[in-house]
């Protein structure tokens, strides 16, 4: 695998998904580092009206519990987080969530582009931005203000992906800095985690 520049230290990791991304989410919440102390926030499309099961599923494979944040809910190092059904997820600036249920973006509720837009203000360079296999175009524009703020981006490789819309989006969209298959970005967020700690220590 090529070597990565991770100079800077990230906040921040933001992934965006829909279908065919379930199985790309859970391989990577199973085999992140124990010791992962970035906060993930998840905004995958989900069924508007079922409540349960989704993050059951998650929290089955993940290292440690997926939580669906609360409006005004703290961000915390090693939290991971997924956008509740039916509500768009917003991160605001003194590191918090907030949540609304305004118009649907991209025909979705939570919308990829919210979630990974509002990450991008917040955090600018210091936010890595990740999508997966998808069937719209959410979560493209996304990925460019997360590119044009400095974050670093990585789009699912599209031949990986059950429905390749939503990286392919990505990548007509703006200049992605990797394109990569799951475990390849499995392999990225372990060197990212080493780096941390570096810089941390």
């Amino acid at each position: 695998m090529s070597k990565f520049n991770l100079s800077d230290i990230y906040k921040a990791v933001v992934i965006g998904g829909s279908a065919g991304s379930f199985q790309g989410v859970t391989k990577i919440l199973s085999q992140l580092p124990a010791d992962f102390n970035l906060p993930i926030i998840m905004c995958l499309h989900r069924l508007k009206h079922v409540r349960n099961g989704f993050v059951e599923a998650l929290c089955i494979k993940s290292i440690r519990p997926v939580n669906e944040p609360i409006d005004k809910e703290s961000i915390k190092r090693g939290g991971i987080y997924l956008a509740p059904a039916n509500y768009h997820l917003s991160v605001e600036l003194g590191n918090s969530f907030s949540l609304s249920t305004e118009d649907m973006v991209n025909n979705s509720r939570p919308a990829i582009d919210i979630t990974l837009e509002t990450a991008a203000y917040v955090y600018r360079n210091k936010l890595v931005g990740i999508l997966l296999s998808g069937a719209n175009r959410d979560g493209a524009l996304g990925m460019k203000r997360i590119k044009d703020r400095g974050g670093l981006t990585i789009v699912q490789e599209p031949s990986e992906c059950m429905i390749d819309t939503m990286p392919n989006a990505a990548l007509q969209l703006t200049q992605i800095d990797h394109v990569l298959k799951v475990d390849d970005i499995v392999n990225f967020l372990s060197e990212l985690n080493k780096k941390y700690k570096q810089n941390a220590s």
